[in-house]
């Protein structure tokens, strides 16, 4: 049986800057105060899991278990047709890139940064290898877990929407690949959208729609 999501403080379990308000404004009208993973100076665990749900699961589990709040974690990530599914879970990974550190770093200093018009420009970079009829369908998955501290109890909801990559990118809004997804039936990129829009039809809005049907409605 699910548990009911009461009103409260819940743990955002993500470090992604993007990431966080937009899940706040999604839990906003429900009574919920969130507070980040970040702002509580909490660990980034290894995404280690082999599909979305895994990893997310595994984030908000460690951030439950940390916090002794109930946590929700999202993972996400843009999945292309003819690239059979990639980046997929590695969409993060693939906006990483080396950077130069100090000769006085301290040991285990992080080594890479995301880029996310970089990890735009490798998707399309891969996507021009590709034959033409490979076409540029692709979709966004999100996967979103609730864990309570208690019990380590962890419900799970997976949201997707489907469009085609453009290029060049457009737009300034949004975060990650957000400036070359144009979906269906819609003439802007999410990049190019407002937020209100974007949540109104997004892969988080449709796995949101799910959580809260099930746990709070």
């Amino acid at each position: 049986m699910m548990r009911r999501l009461e009103p409260g403080r819940i743990v955002i379990a993500s470090h992604n800057r993007g990431k966080i308000p937009e899940i706040a404004e999604l839990l906003g009208p429900h009574g919920i105060e969130p507070v980040s993973a970040l702002d509580l100076d909490l660990p980034e665990p290894e995404e280690i899991g082999t599909t979305f749900i895994d990893n997310a699961q595994l984030k908000a589990r460690m951030a439950a278990d940390l916090s002794g709040l109930v946590a929700i974690a999202d993972d996400s990530g843009v999945c292309v047709d003819a690239l059979e599914g990639r980046p997929g879970i590695y969409s993060a990974r693939w906006a990483e890139r080396s950077i130069e550190v100090p000769p006085d770093a301290e040991p285990g200093e992080a080594k890479a940064e995301r880029d996310f018009d970089y990890a735009m420009q490798r998707v399309h970079e891969e996507l021009l290898a590709q034959p033409p009829e490979a076409g540029r369908n692709a979709h966004f998955i999100c996967a979103l877990a609730v864990c309570w501290p208690e019990d380590g109890q962890c419900e799970v909801f997976e949201g997707r929407v489907d469009g085609t990559l453009v290029w060049p990118p457009r737009g300034q809004n949004g975060f990650g690949y957000d400036a070359m997804f144009q979906p269906i039936g819609h003439e802007l990129t999410f990049g190019e959208m407002n937020p209100a829009a974007k949540h109104a039809m997004s892969h988080r809005a449709d796995a949101f729609r799910k959580l809260v049907a099930a746990l709070i409605a």
